[in-house]
This record gives C-alpha cells, sequence and structure tokens, in this order.
C-alpha cells in the first residue's frame, strides 16, 4: 500500500542504520545466552567440589566480560534503530507539512486544523514506535525466542524444553486475534483524538465570540461530550492491553511451573544436573522478555499500521492547482488582465458563483469591484491567484492564458490583501516584511508609512519589534488591516488586489491610503474589492456584481448616470453619512 511504501522508503534510506542496529542486537542476545551457561558451569563445579577460586574468579571474569558486551550492544542497537525512527519520524513530518503546502484551498475547505494537527502528533508518534521500538520487539520476540529454545535444548534437555514450550503456542494465536483488534481500536482513539483537538483548537480560536455570546457553558458541555469519546477510545485500547498483559504473565507461569515440577523431577532422577537445572531455570525466565516483547511488538506494528493509513489520506490527496504541462517560461508579468465569459462555480454539485463576466483592466489602471454579499467579489480575487482553476482561455494576463503562467510567477507578481487579515504570531516587522525579497527596516517603514500604520506602531514599546498575539489578536482591526496593507505594498507587485481591505479603517485614513496608492503605484494595475462607495469612485473602471453577473461596468460618472444599482447605493451612502453628520 501507498502509506506503507512511503515508510518503507524512509526505513530504506537509513537501512546501514538499521542493519548495524540488528546486528548489535544479535550479539547482545547472543552474549545474554551465556550467563545462565556460565552460573551453571559455575554451580555444577562448586557443588562438585571440582573448582577452585581461580576458576570461580575465572568464571565470574566470564560474566562480568559478556555483562560489558550487552551493555555497550545495547547502547549500540538503542543509538542506530531509535535513532533511525526518529529520523523516519523526522522526515515524514517534513514531506507531509511539505505535501500540505502544496494542496489548494479546497482540500483546506474540507479538513478542519484540529484533525490535520493529530496526524503531526499522535499519528507520527505511532510510526516512531513501530518503527523503533516495535523492530527490538519483534526482533527479539522471534529470534531472541529461537535462540534461547535451542540453546535450553542443546545445553540441557529435549523434552523439558517441549513441555515449558507449549504455552508458547497460546501466545502465538492470541497475538494474531489482539493485532486486529488493537488495530481498530487503535484507528478510533485516532480519529476520537483528532476531533478533540479540532473542537479544542476551534474553541480557542473563537474564544471571543463565545464570550460575546456568553456560550462558555455550551462550549464546556460539548468539551465534556467530546473529552468523553475521547477518554471511551482510548479504554477500548487500554482494555485490550490490560486483558493481554495478564495473560502473557499466565502463560509465563504456567511455563515456569512446568519447568519447577518436570525440572525437579529430572534432577531427582539424576539426568540433568543441578547447575543445568538453574541454568534453564535463568533460560525460562530469559523468554519473558520476548513473550512480552511479542505483544508490545503486535501492538506497536498494529498502531504504526492504522496511523501510517491515516497519514495516506493526506499524501493521497493531489493539489487541484499546479503547474501543467503546457506552462510557458514566463517570469515577469505587466498587468493587462483579460475576463473572457468567466463562470465559476467551486464544485460540479453546487450553483455558479460568477457568471459569463467578460472585461479587460489596462496596465496601470484601476478596477473596482463592487456588490453584495455573496456575488463572488472575492472569487474573482481568489482566481487570480489561481487559488482555483479557471476553465482555459476564460482570464489571461499579458495575452497568456493563466493557466500557462507558472503558479510561482504568477504569485509573485501579484500583491494581495485578504479580507481575513491573517497576521503571523511574529513582529509587525517581519509580518510587513513577510513577501518581500529583504527586510530592510527603511523599505519597512516607508510601506507602512503608505499604509498610514507607521504612526501606530511607533507608539508601541517595542515599536516595529513588537510581537503580535496569535493571527494578530493584539493589535486592533485597523491596526492589522493596515499592516497587511503595508506587507501588499512593499512587495511592490505589478498587480495589487485589495480585497474589502479598507473596511476597518475611518474616511479620513481611507482617503489618504488612496492617495498614497494612486502616487506609488502609477503604471501598475490594481484591483479593489469593497463595499463602500468611496473606496472605489476614483477608480478607471467599476464593476457591480449582482448575483455573480456583470451588472453594470463604467467609471463612476457613467454608472451615475445609468441610475441603476451604482446610483441608488452611492444615494443609500451619501445619506447615511448625512445622518451620521447630523
Amino acid at each position: 500500500m501507498k502509506e506503507r511504501n512511503r515508510v518503507i522508503k524512509h526505513i530504506q534510506k537509513y537501512w546501514l542504520s538499521y542493519l548495524l542496529g540488528v546486528i548489535t542486537l544479535f550479539v547482545v542476545d547472543i552474549a545474554s545466552l551465556y550467563i545462565p551457561q556460565f552460573t551453571g558451569d559455575i554451580t555444577d563445579g562448586l557443588e562438585a567440589k571440582t573448582l577452585g577460586m581461580e576458576g570461580l574468579l575465572a568464571g565470574i571474569i566470564k560474566i562480568l566480560c559478556v555483562g560489558f558486551i550487552m551493555a555497550l550492544g545495547r547502547f549500540g542497537w538503542r543509538y542506530f534503530i531509535f535513532g533511525s525512527a526518529r529520523k523516519v519520524e523526522y522526515d515524514l513530518r517534513n514531506g507531509m507539512f511539505a505535501h500540505l503546502e502544496t494542496l489548494s484551498m479546497g482540500y483546506y475547505n474540507k479538513n478542519k486544523t484540529g484533525d490535520l494537527m493529530a496526524h503531526f502528533t499522535n499519528d507520527l508518534n505511532a510510526i516512531r514506535m513501530a518503527t523503533g521500538p516495535a523492530v527490538i520487539c519483534a526482533f527479539d520476540a522471534i529470534i531472541m525466542t529461537i535462540m534461547v529454545l535451542c540453546k535450553m535444548i542443546l545445553h540441557v534437555d529435549l523434552k523439558l524444553t517441549l513441555l515449558a514450550s507449549i504455552p508458547l503456542v497460546f501466545i502465538a494465536l492470541g497475538g494474531v486475534i489482539y493485532g486486529r483488534a488493537i488495530e481498530k481500536r487503535f484507528t478510533e482513539k485516532q480519529e476520537a483524538f483528532s476531533g478533540l483537538s479540532d473542537m479544542v483548537q476551534e474553541s480557542i480560536s473563537g474564544v471571543r465570540v463565545v464570550k460575546a455570546f456568553v456560550q462558555e457553558r455550551k462550549e464546556i458541555r460539548s468539551f465534556a461530550a467530546a473529552n468523553k469519546e475521547n477518554k471511551q477510545k482510548n479504554l477500548g485500547v487500554v482494555k485490550l492491553q490490560a486483558i493481554e498483559y495478564p495473560l502473557l504473565d499466565i502463560i509465563i507461569g504456567v511455563s515456569s511451573l512446568i519447568t519447577l515440577l518436570y525440572g525437579g523431577y529430572l534432577v531427582i532422577q539424576g539426568e540433568i544436573t543441578l547447575g543445568r537445572f538453574i541454568a534453564f531455570n535463568q533460560y525460562v525466565g530469559m523468554l519473558v522478555w520476548p513473550m512480552l516483547a511479542a505483544g508490545d511488538s503486535i501492538t506497536f506494528i498494529s498502531q504504526g499500521i492504522a496511523s501510517a493509513k491515516r497519514i495516506q489520506q493526506i499524501f493521497k490527496e493531489k493539489p487541484e492547482v499546479f503547474d501543467g504541462e503546457e506552462v510557458l517560461p514566463i517570469h515577469k508579468l505587466e498587468g493587462n488582465i483579460r475576463f473572457q465569459d468567466l463562470s465559476f462555480a467551486f464544485t460540479a454539485v453546487t450553483p455558479e458563483v460568477l457568471k459569463g463576466i467578460s472585461i479587460e483592466v489596462e496596465k496601470g489602471s484601476t478596477l473596482a469591484i463592487l456588490g453584495r454579499t455573496g456575488t463572488g467579489k472575492s472569487t474573482i480575487a481568489n482566481l487570480l491567484l489561481r487559488l482555483y482553476n479557471a476553465e482555459p482561455g476564460m482570464i489571461s494576463l499579458d495575452g497568456y492564458d493563466i493557466n500557462k503562467i507558472p503558479l510561482k510567477t504568477l504569485r509573485e507578481n501579484i500583491a494581495y490583501v485578504p479580507q481575513d487579515n491573517f497576521l503571523f504570531s511574529d513582529t509587525l516587522r517581519n509580518n510587513i516584511a513577510f513577501g518581500a525579497l529583504d527586510n530592510d527596516l527603511n523599505k519597512v517603514q516607508e510601506a507602512a508609512k503608505a499604509a498610514c500604520i507607521h504612526d501606530n506602531i511607533i507608539e508601541f514599546p517595542q515599536q516595529y519589534d513588537t510581537l503580535v498575539g496569535e493571527r494578530g489578536v493584539t493589535v486592533s482591526g485597523g491596526q492589522k488591516q493596515r499592516s497587511s496593507i503595508a506587507r501588499a505594498l512593499l512587495k511592490d507587485a505589478p498587480i495589487l488586489i485589495l480585497d474589502d481591505a479598507l473596511s476597518a479603517v475611518d474616511t479620513n485614513t481611507e482617503e489618504e491610503i488612496l492617495s498614497n496608492l494612486k502616487r506609488d503605484r502609477i503604471g501598475k494595475t490594481t484591483i479593489m474589492i469593497a463595499h463602500r462607495i468611496s473606496t472605489v469612485q476614483n477608480a478607471d473602471k467599476i464593476l457591480v456584481l449582482e448575483n455573480g453577473e456583470m451588472a453594470e461596468y463604467g467609471s463612476h460618472e457613467e454608472l451615475l448616470a445609468l441610475d441603476g444599482i451604482y446610483a441608488r447605493m452611492y444615494e443609500k451612502q451619501q445619506l447615511e453619512k448625512q445622518l451620521e453628520a447630523v
């Protein structure tokens, strides 16, 4: 399967480390077999009075040497195998993040942040356990068991070994059943954790709305329900493990009981020596770890497979927007834009949000787009950025079909201020310089002055080094909006898109920003999406959308002369301004 192949690919990348780790583990397991043998030999020598002080010291030195080899070996296999598992986890996390960066907006519209975060935490941790501790457990469960059994047969007694090994059959059969059950329950557990993570993330992000509507108790109840579901799914896994380990103890106890009864009988009959009986008991004790390791390996591998299947869903996703084979070697855009019968629907089953729009925007001109909420204004901006795909021929820039322009070139040549003015949890300086080639403070300040945010910033104690909270919550809506405008202006792109970017500023600040734009963007194309006519009345052309269609198009004076939608909007807003003045 794809997700396992991806994990295997990373394991193959570190095959040498894994090989060295397995070899070291094999050496440790072989060395551990000799401690019971040396102990038994010393016991027999002491009992038969054939072992002197020199022989006793020699035997103890052998045991100490074996112990030293085992100590070094255990460090070695931890370094190689656990280290490789961490590297596999690291590579997968990087790969998953890089893949998410390539996915289109449609994917994020369908998937929640909390669920994606759970993939980066719990699921990758489960894969690390499957590629690290599970390797140790599986190796010891198989190889060490075989080696111990062979040593018990060759060094002690075949019949005693066969009787003591009968319980191992039940462990093997139980492991198969347990593995299937734990994989299913672990998948449910991970999904419950994803739901809980998503709810916490959403509730914290929307805490202002929760408080404003006094819905704290409702959120607490919802969280309690999600937490209860998470607890129940975790208990489902724990209950299986609670059954597994006691059963293993019982089976191992039965094996030890058989050893004591039949082994003691063989010693009494003189068929084996006391030293070999003691060695055999130690070998039985050595089987405890492989038996426990068998259960652990089944758990880790089953959980790793379940998590790999969940991560597969991310890697299986393909971006809807990408550079196709028809992409041309274009590196610079001038700013000429043409819409030809532009129509768009988000999915095949949803209605069109844009219908048959045909206009041209010349380089250096300003196009304003007006319309009621939901008429498709922001969709035009998203299509220009190719966050969604338009049909071939519907959008052209500088005469090139937008689908033939490399995404990197397209987006480098467009500066964008979205409706949701997102700021990172960083300094204001870094936020403004986010899309620029460098972080020159003078350029940052010039952009901030053009966006009328400079005076506010220098009033802060740390000025441009002021840290803003998550999503910019520690600054006002107007400050956040003007910081986003400054970020776009610093990019100095041939095309600037302002998506309702002046809604949170007062009219005086708006006029100043518009004046700065007119001065600084001579010869560059600007698209302004707005609700206020005062924002757009000086634009070269104004497009009025109604139900996704081009209702009116022209200059401010031309649209007023039509006495249509635009004229009514203008009259209404003029009346509102007069009432505010009163």
